[in-house]
């Protein structure tokens, strides 16, 4: 805690920001998820291109088993589907803002690190919890453990650190 992490990628060429609360601990408690950012690397999501290969701000532990690829490949994700829009697209909608140019994925590696930043972690935590519905949707339409059945919306639940495979 208190470490102050500096950022230097395409994106955010001099960032920082500073984590003040121990990784994996003291979240919202309305903020649960089922999986971490180094499980859902491992995974396989967003086509295993999501920081298009600019991993230094990461935990390095987080990179040695995780799906990752020079190129945007669905392939990659779990459910080998595309469940992405470009980020352009969310740009357009503006999802997306400055502190995390790269969006909720991204907030979420800093949140789990332990950055805090009360508004724009109530943003995100209101935009995590809105997703849930899609896994409500796959117990309607899927019986339980059929991870053939709606493979795009439980790739997109992945992206999302709510583990389809258990519904």
């Amino acid at each position: 805690m208190g470490t102050i992490i500096h950022v230097h990628d395409s994106f955010q060429p001099d960032y920082q920001y500073e984590l003040t609360a121990p990784a994996g601990k003291n979240f919202d408690p309305e903020f649960t998820p089922d999986l971490t950012p180094q499980q859902m690397l491992e995974l396989g999501v967003f086509g295993g291109h999501y920081f298009q290969n600019e991993y230094d701000e990461l935990p390095a532990a987080w990179l040695e088993k995780a799906r990752i690829s020079e190129i945007h490949d669905p392939l990659c994700n779990f459910f080998e589907v595309d469940a992405s829009q470009p980020l352009r697209v969310w740009q357009q909608k503006g999802w997306i803002y400055a502190d995390d140019p790269r969006g909720w994925f991204q907030w979420y590696c800093r949140y789990y690190m332990g950055r805090r930043l009360p508004e724009e972690d109530n943003r995100q935590i209101k935009r995590w919890k809105a997703i849930r519905r899609h896994a409500g949707q796959i117990r309607k339409a899927c019986h339980p453990g059929d991870l053939t059945c709606r493979r795009k919306q439980r790739q997109a639940l992945l992206h999302w650190a709510y583990d389809s495979r258990t519904i």
